[in-house]
This record gives structure tokens, C-alpha cells and sequence, in this order.
């Protein structure tokens, strides 16, 4: 009863700041579930659950989707992902994570005190590139997709819902990817369908009620709660990497 709680409660956590900024859950619930999980069940299960999010917030909102911006950082990540798993298997794990942390905290504050200007009003394929292929490299190595696509949508001026709705579309076909990749190395075992289970009704509510926050946040607020969690985000790599390893 003592897991299926902890299962529960993180999985609420994680889904609430998901829905609330659109990435980040995994950051949250892998390292936390890790702590009475073994990692074979919560990296698929954090997945299952990244999958059901995306799923349910397309639903709600397919209509403000940037269905081309998405596309295309999906297939430039897609080209990145080999690297970020050749990082993964070949580079100094712990290394790697501390030096990703510390470059997402500076970027954040960086961007969070500095007047940054550059826009643009248009989508264009170079950017699209550099940060579709980023997010697959960092997704690759340690499932750390957001913090390019962060850097475009701030840079196309994305409001809130905008934002929030595009990037579900690129963690849905992320996330089934790596569902076809543990299916095939039979890592979707009956405890890991059961904690999902468990997780399901703490998922929904959390979806409805980031939802409701992502709403609230307007204009140029936005990113900076965004930056902000993406801060959080470089603070858990790095505690992943000093603590969880």
C-alpha cells in the first residue's frame, strides 16, 4: 500500500507540472519512482504515463497545435536521437548529466534577467533544426527533450496554450517510440501495467487542474515560470547524477 500511494502521489506531481507547462514530468518521476522502483519499471512507466497526458491534452486541445512547427522538430529529433543514445551508452554518465544540468540552470537564468529581443515571426527550418535535433540528443541520453523546444517556442513567441498543446504532439510520437522499444525488449511487465493502473486516477485530475493553471498564466509570465522549471529540471539532472546514480 506504502508504493501504490508513493506511486500515486508522484505521478500527480509530475502530471500537474506537465499540464501546467507542457514538459518536465519525466525529470520529476523517474528519479523519484527510482527510489523504490527498479529504473526497468519507472523509465516505461513514467512513459506510460507521458503517453496518456499527451493523449488527453490533444483531445482537449488539437485546435492550437502548430501541427508544421511540430512536425518538423519531431523529424530533426528523430536524427538526433542516435547521438543522444551513442552519449548514453559511450560518454561519462554522471559527467554528462552535471555539465546538462548547469547549462540548462545558466541558459534559464540567462534568459530569465537578460533582455533577450531575438523573435521570430515565422517558422524557420534552421532553428527548427538546431533545437529539434537538441531535444533529440538530450531526449536520447536522458529523456531531456523540453529544454530546446522551450528555447523555439520562446523565440516564436508561442502563448501558454500554444506551447503547451505543440509539444504534447512531439511527446506523443516520442513517447510511443519508446513504447515500441521496451514492448520489443519486454520491459512492459505485469507490474508495470498494475502501477499505471494505480496512477491513472491521480493522472486525469492533475491534466484538468495544469490545464486550468496554463490558462491563468498570461502574456510574458509564461516563460518565465517556464525558465523557472526549467531550472528545476537542471537541479534534478544534476541530483540525478550526484544522488540517484
Amino acid at each position: 500500500m506504502e508504493t501504490i500511494l508513493l506511486v500515486i502521489i508522484i505521478a500527480f506531481a509530475a502530471t500537474l507540472f506537465r499540464s501546467t507547462f507542457g514538459f518536465g514530468e519525466a525529470l520529476i518521476a523517474v528519479p523519484l519512482l527510482s527510489l523504490f522502483l527498479p529504473m526497468s519499471t519507472a523509465v516505461p512507466l513514467a512513459v506510460m504515463m507521458s503517453i496518456l497526458v499527451a493523449v488527453v491534452i490533444l483531445v482537449q486541445d488539437h485546435s492550437k497545435v502548430h501541427l508544421r512547427s511540430a512536425k518538423w522538430l519531431i523529424l530533426f529529433a528523430i536524427i538526433g536521437i542516435p547521438f543522444g543514445l551513442a552519449l548514453l551508452f559511450y560518454g561519462p554518465d554522471d559527467i554528462i548529466k552535471v555539465i546538462l544540468g548547469a547549462v540548462i540552470i545558466i541558459y534559464s537564468l540567462y534568459t530569465l534577467l537578460a533582455k533577450n529581443t531575438f523573435r521570430l515571426e515565422k517558422d524557420s527550418t534552421l532553428w527548427l533544426f538546431i533545437c529539434g535535433f537538441l531535444s533529440g540528443v538530450f531526449g536520447g541520453a536522458y529523456g531531456v527533450n523540453g529544454p530546446p523546444l522551450v528555447v523555439y517556442g520562446n523565440i516564436r513567441s508561442w502563448d501558454a496554450q500554444h506551447f503547451r498543446a505543440t509539444l504534447q504532439a512531439y511527446f506523443l510520437v516520442a513517447g510511443i517510440i519508446s513504447m515500441i522499444g521496451y514492448v520489443w525488449n519486454g520491459m512492459i511487465r505485469t507490474e508495470v501495467l498494475l502501477d499505471f493502473a494505480y496512477a491513472v486516477p491521480a493522472i486525469i485530475p492533475a491534466i484538468f487542474l495544469g490545464r486550468y493553471l496554463n490558462k491563468c498564466i498570461k502574456g510574458d509570465s509564461f516563460y518565465k515560470y517556464v525558465y523557472m522549471g526549467l531550472i528545476l529540471v537542471g537541479v534534478m539532472l544534476i541530483a540525478n547524477a550526484l544522488f540517484f546514480s
